[in-house]
């Protein structure tokens, strides 16, 4: 582990997204079920003990995304990624100075103890995380001499020879504090964009006869930053491939990883299988041992153990206990609670209600701000009529009730235990515990009826 002594992580996110053409902020655009900038505060956490994060104006999605315990500087100006360093001076500590990019969501945190590591034994004055990539286009180049780094030159500003070569600038660097600032004090915008380059402190503390180290990622893909929407989608591929690899190899069966879409917030336990053509997202926990078959849909739900989702179940801020069973086409809407062992089957609806254990809604069935008891049969068609134009009305049913078939509860209304509800009524008062409730007009019979009604049509035929 990495001694905290003196170690400041400055998060430079103070870019305007316009490659992006978005009105957001870029280091919070989602990515995985997190911001952009999610990623680098958690990886600085590991090794830092103060967090600096430099933000433009109006930054205020910016501050309630990062959370407590970091502290803000504006860059009122963006002059450059030197002048950005220089804002965050008064918030930093002694010791080391860690720099890290906002928008580099696959850089590890095991990288960066490295970095750090290496730079503290060596006692260097600068230490840069390189990468050696196959098209170094728009990045900085490393330039050595003897082996050593001299000083890191820009894309736009390099010469033809320079932008050969392969290893490239990850924008990730650790500072000797006092050497930092006094760097950044000599730094001149004399370059293309008339920027102040953070980069150019390199080259100013080699020539005052600082030691410069560099450490290479020990893979490339963390040095991939964020500057458009294509990128931001090959991101999200390399990193839905690392979420997944990581459950498997926590005990998760995924059967097709190509097709399973679960983002970084997602908690799954052993022995449970994701079918193809899965979605889960948000802060979702699977329990051990369940099933969730193709096409399912969870957002920000908790299932128990051993639950059971069939085909195309959707599922929205919903809890399901051990070894329920769901669909298939199934919704549950936000505040479903489905009870263990119970059954929500084809085509039905819940929101805002609690099933209890061992209860079954297995078709077509609608149930909307309900209590419902344990072992409740919820017959085909059964509707809980909970809104009257102007406000919600809550439905109770009882333990052991039976709800027959194309039944109308109309809230406010409470269903006694072990009380039955004959098919297609519609119930308006509440039915006592024990009762049988029916309300349907009475049936009709007119035998021959057809007979007459096809003598009638003949004779008018033939009047015409």
């Amino acid at each position: 582990m990495i001694e905290m002594d003196g170690l400041t992580a400055v998060i430079l996110a103070a870019g305007e997204a316009k490659r992006m053409r978005s009105r957001q902020p870029k280091v919070l655009h989602p990515l995985c079920g997190r911001p952009l900038i999610g990623y680098a505060l958690r990886a600085a956490r590991v090794v830092a003990d103060r967090l600096v994060m430099v933000v433009g104006p109006n930054a205020e999605g910016l501050r309630a995304a990062a959370g407590e315990a970091v502290t803000f500087v504006e860059q009122r100006e963006r002059l450059g990624t030197g002048h950005a360093v220089l804002q965050a001076r008064p918030a930093c500590g002694p010791g080391t100075v860690l720099v890290l990019a906002g928008d580099m969501p696959l850089l590890s945190s095991e990288t960066l103890e490295r970095l750090v590591n290496h730079h503290k034994a060596t006692g260097a004055a600068a230490t840069v995380l390189t990468a050696v990539v196959e098209r170094p286009q728009g990045y900085g180049r490393i330039l050595r001499q003897g082996g050593r780094v001299k000083r890191i030159v820009e894309d736009r500003d390099a010469t033809d020879d320079q932008k050969k070569l392969a290893e490239i600038n990850t924008s990730v660097y650790c500072f000797d504090a006092k050497r930092l600032w006094k760097a950044l004090a000599e730094i001149r915008p004399d370059n293309e964009q008339g920027e102040y380059y953070l980069t150019d402190a390199i080259g100013i503390l080699a020539r005052a006869g600082g030691r410069i180290e560099a450490l290479a990622a020990p893979d490339p893909v963390e040095a991939l930053g964020i500057n458009d929407r294509g990128q931001l989608a090959a991101a999200a591929a390399i990193l839905r491939r690392r979420i997944l690899d990581r459950l498997m190899a926590e005990g998760v069966t995924v059967l097709d990883p190509a097709s399973a879409y679960v983002e970084d917030t997602v908690t799954i336990g052993p022995d449970t299988t994701v079918y193809p053509h899965v979605l889960i997202e948000g802060a979702t926990t699977i329990g051990r041992d369940c099933v969730i078959a193709s096409g399912c849909q969870i957002s920000a739900s908790r299932l128990g153990d051993r639950v059971k989702l069939k085909p195309y179940c959707i599922l929205t801020e919903a809890t399901v206990e051990d070894e329920a069973q769901l669909g298939p086409f199934c919704h549950l809407r936000p505040k479903a609670h489905i009870g263990s062992r119970a059954r929500i089957g084809n085509f039905v609806e819940v929101k805002n209600s609690r099933i209890g254990r061992g209860s079954k809604a297995n078709h077509l069935a609608y149930i909307g701000d309900a209590t419902v008891g344990e072992d409740v049969n919820i017959g085909a068609g059964a509707i809980t009529c909970n809104y009257d134009g102007a406000a919600k009305h809550e439905t109770k049913i009882g333990d052991r009730a039976f709800i027959g078939t194309n039944t109308s509860l109309v809230a406010p209304l409470t269903v006694g235990d072990g009380a039955y509800i004959g098919s297609g009524s519609v119930i308006t008062k509440d039915v006592p515990p024990g009762a049988l409730a029916v309300e349907r007009s009475q049936q009709i019979v007119k035998e021959g009826w057809v007979a007459r009604r096809a003598a009638k049509s003949r004779d008018k035929d033939e009047d015409d």
